[in-house]
């Protein structure tokens, strides 16, 4: 089953700044939710992975992605992606054609344009239901890139650091008074550290917000979301 997608938005960042984002892999796949960058095979070729899960199953899928042309004049890439669900049971392969458009001062207009092949399983989930849970994904991986993006903005603006006046000196009888109090106070506790499992993309829940209860059904049927999953990652975790 073959098809074409086109999709736009836009950012509040130069195009400078977004070409810059968008053409770094790594930084792509921390706005979507399952998708990390492996190893980088050449200066053209990456491997990838997307880690899904349904409810409590979860499984990852193998991709690479080839930078065929790169032309940062016009601001222009073109990249060829596949990926394979590892049991074999559906792949996909895409060529995709990204170009930004500075459409305002500090305002760039992203457009995707992507060709896409599926076979096996993929082919058997039907052309709406693909494209509605990658309108879904697509919706986390935009609203993720404009805030990245334009919290990089804003942060140089903010980045000064006020000085604070200086303190009067403390008599020797105010700071023992102090030391005396803070021997009392019970010792902070200590946050745990965040967690370092990488974030599974829930397609059960893109389901579900996608297409109500008919993807809420398909949803108990992981067979189902796998194929699904493989396009997705292709679609998303290398679109820049």
């Amino acid at each position: 089953m073959a098809f074409e997608i086109t999709k736009t938005f836009v950012v509040k960042a130069p195009s400078s700044h977004v070409w810059e984002f968008l053409i770094d892999p790594r930084r792509v796949a921390t706005c979507l939710p399952g998708a990390a960058i492996g190893d980088k095979i050449d200066d053209k070729t990456y491997t990838g992975t997307m880690t899904v899960k349904v409810g409590p199953v979860s499984s990852s899928y193998k991709g690479k992605v080839v930078f065929e042309r790169v032309d940062a004049q016009a601001h222009t890439a073109e990249i060829a992606a596949s990926g394979m669900d590892v049991r074999g049971k559906g792949g996909a392969d895409m060529r995709l054609v990204s170009s930004l458009k500075e459409i305002g001062p500090g305002e760039t207009e992203i457009t995707a344009v992507s060709k896409v092949n599926v076979t096996g399983l993929l082919a058997q989930m039907g052309r709406g239901m693909v494209q509605d849970v990658s309108d879904e994904l697509f919706k986390t991986f935009s609203q993720r890139v404009r805030a990245t993006l334009e919290q990089d903005e804003v942060a140089p603006a903010s980045s000064t650091v006020a000085v604070a006046p200086a303190t009067p000196p403390q008599s020797a009888a105010a700071m023992m008074s102090a030391a005396a109090a803070s021997a009392m106070m019970p010792a902070a506790v200590t946050a745990p550290p965040p967690s370092t499992e990488p974030e599974a993309l829930d397609l059960g829940s893109l389901g579900a917000r996608a297409a109500g209860r008919a993807a809420r059904r398909a949803a108990t049927r992981p067979a189902v979301w796998a194929g699904i999953a493989v396009l997705a990652a292709i679609i998303y975790a290398f679109c820049r």
